[in-house]
């Protein structure tokens, strides 16, 4: 239950002087988005006020959108975070806008992170403690690999939760991975020929291309990337997500992982990329362990971001290099300064170690497990059922849904549009238009509100059919 007290509201009438109390605790995250506040009967009862007295807090915080109301439920927080960037409706209700794009009712698409997921508190009290007692090597610069407490806790955490023994001196920080795919081109040189996955996620391409490398597209098969044409193109890099690929959900097979590894083994300028970016969000069974566990000719360069187990706006990622390169980066490359600041990579490598990073893994992988299991069951239980498909629901944080339609897929896009659904397609995600499968749409979910999904996927529908 709240509890304030009023001696010190100045010359605040009592319901102003709540109202800021509330405001204040939802703003510095005391309060969590979507946690239900008191009744204003029960508030009013608790702090020896009248109910008028709430209920003009609470219709204060709603009109300027801290607080919504669900009908015959209550009163809840609203996603601060939105409130700052978006505004709010007269419903109280927020939605996030952003410059350049429109404001959705739902978006399927974008990697978002579900609102109020960051563990805000934890992660504050750790850097209050850095910054109070070890002030000392906050100062002092950071190697370019990154300092040496996080490296540490990166790999103990590898090797707790991944099976990879590798040692802090293998392991990189940088400012997200496209940064990281940077080092890797200059590392491993301008004049080799870059592969990626057709279909798979468009930027890493256009990483490439804007390094003025080759940069090729290698079709899949069941298995992940075909091995014949992996040949014909004459790759001598690979940029491969094996554990789960985006957009298929394909899990690479360990007999393929071992042709791939057979593959780069052939020639000395061969090497794979492994991106395992959601690795920690498989839903059924054990996570699957990667492709660097089973390469003994240090033939594997590993990659994996904070942003998506924390935050896309947190912009730490971390790749692990084998030993011989890992040499070549100190002698060619370790001029760079390192792009983090030593105030988040002290604090991560404090909630790494004392293990609020584990805690929060289990939690996120339980949220995402329910909000997934009730989009099916919405799905399951809607009129169209008998026409939709479900395709790879049990790693990361998206799966295909397959519809049994005649409309063309940017008609689907643009009607959902219309429909304030943002939504994309398998087939925008091929470089080779030929090979497109039409009518199967990627459900990212990790952004979608629980209390919106009926209505979403009711949106969503009547775009399709």
């Amino acid at each position: 239950m709240l509890t304030y007290s009023f001696e010190n509201k100045g010359s605040d009438t009592l319901y102003e002087y709540l109202y800021k109390q509330i405001k204040d605790d939802i703003v510095n995250y005391r309060l969590s988005p979507d946690e239900k506040l008191p009744s204003k009967r029960a508030l009013a009862k608790n702090l020896n006020v009248s109910t008028i007295t709430v209920e003009n807090a609470y219709s204060q915080l709603m009109a300027e959108g801290y607080i919504y109301s669900v009908p015959k439920s209550g009163f809840y927080v609203s996603n601060v975070s939105m409130v700052k960037a978006g505004g709010a409706n007269g419903n109280g209700v927020i939605k996030e806008s952003s410059v350049g794009q429109n404001a959705y009712f739902a978006d399927f698409v974008s990697n978002s992170i579900a609102g109020g997921s960051f563990p805000f508190a934890t992660w504050t009290k750790l850097m209050r403690e850095i910054m109070s007692d070890d002030t000392d090597k906050l100062m002092v610069r950071s190697p370019a690999a990154g300092v040496y407490e996080l490296r540490a806790a990166i790999a103990d955490y590898l090797y707790q939760f991944r099976g990879m023994a590798v040692e802090p001196e293998q392991i990189v920080v940088g400012a997200g991975t496209e940064y990281l795919y940077g080092l890797i081109i200059q590392l491993l040189g301008f004049d080799k020929k870059y592969a990626v996955e057709d279909p798979g996620y468009g930027k890493i391409a256009r990483i490439y291309n804007a390094n003025k490398v080759k940069c090729v597209h290698v079709p899949l098969d069941e298995n992940g990337v075909n091995m014949e044409e992996i040949e014909k193109v004459q790759a001598d890099i690979l940029h491969i997500s094996p554990s789960h690929h985006f957009p298929t959900g394909i899990v690479t097979p360990i007999s393929r992982r071992y042709e791939l590894l057979s593959w780069a083994a052939k020639s000395e300028g061969r090497y794979i990329i492994e991106d395992d970016f959601d690795s920690e969000f498989r839903l059924l069974g054990k996570p699957i362990p990667s492709l660097q566990c089973i390469d003994v000719l240090e033939k594997v360069i590993y990659i994996n971001t904070f942003s998506k187990s924390l935050t896309s706006t947190i912009r730490i990622s971390y790749m692990v290099l084998p030993k011989s390169l890992m040499k070549k980066y100190n002698e060619e490359l370790s001029f760079y300064s390192c792009t983090v600041s030593n105030f988040e990579q002290y604090t991560l490598a404090a909630f790494i170690k004392k293990g609020f990073f584990e805690k929060h893994i289990n939690r996120m992988r339980n949220y995402y497990r329910t909000e997934r299991d009730t989009i099916l069951c919405c799905i399951k239980n809607h009129r169209y059922y008998n026409r939709i498909e479900i395709k790879e629901e049990h790693a990361g944080l998206h799966f295909l849904l397959k519809a049994d339609t005649d409309i063309p897929d940017e008609e689907i896009i643009r009607r959902a549009k219309e429909n304030g659904i943002h939504i994309s397609t398998l087939s925008q995600y091929f470089n080779n238009k030929e090979n497109a499968t039409e009518h199967i749409l990627v459900i990212n979910y990790s952004g979608i509100n629980v209390k919106d999904i009926n209505e979403a996927l009711e949106r969503l529908f009547d775009s399709i059919w």
